[in-house]
């Protein structure tokens, strides 16, 4: 799907998990996953890196700390399961189930235009981050050329507009620091 000037894009890939290390000496792999119930990570089909390159059926799945381990084909050893480390793994968008209703894919929000509550423009979302104590949204602050977190929550963030690929933000007092005049 391709965006003009200025609009934002929809991935046809959404990043469902990343391997973070192998295990053991039979080319299992431990993987961050990012669905809901980590083992629905295996409810989608074949999973493949960014690029399409490797595709990987899963031959088996387990839950343990911190994430799943798997059993990816094609990955024979220890040293196959290493070299994959830092590989997200994604699954086409329409193997997935769509977001119901103040649901979104994280892919779906980066790249959005970000607006205050006044509408003026503030930025571009350009990552979302989940740290353990709750997803926080990353702004690329167009006055500035920082970039802010603020808090992903319907108080910081009451509105998300798919369609038109923007964010509307009402951000903790003091968020931004003030562009310096000239």
């Amino acid at each position: 799907m391709m965006a003009g000037p200025g609009e934002h894009q929809v991935s046809d890939l959404i990043c469902v998990g990343i391997v973070t290390s192998a295990v053991g000496v039979k080319g299992e792999v431990r993987i961050k996953t990012f669905t809901d119930d980590p083992m629905a990570f295996g409810n989608y089909g074949p999973v493949q890196d960014e690029a399409g390159a490797r595709i990987f059926e899963i031959n088996g799945l387990r839950i343990a700390k911190k994430g799943i381990v798997a059993r990816l084909s094609g990955v024979k050893d220890r040293d196959e399961a290493e070299a994959l480390c830092g590989t997200e793994l994604f699954v086409a968008r329409a193997l997935l189930p769509k977001a119901e209703e103040d649901e979104f894919y994280h892919a779906d929000l980066i790249g959005m235009r970000v607006n205050n509550m006044d509408g003026e423009p503030i930025g571009q979302v350009s990552a979302l981050y989940d740290f353990g104590a709750g997803d926080l949204l990353e702004i690329d602050h167009k006055a500035t050329g920082k970039r802010v977190l603020i808090p992903f929550t319907l108080e910081s963030v009451p509105t998300i507009d798919v369609e038109t690929g923007c964010v509307v933000i009402d951000p903790p007092d003091g968020t931004f620091p003030e562009p310096k005049s000239s």
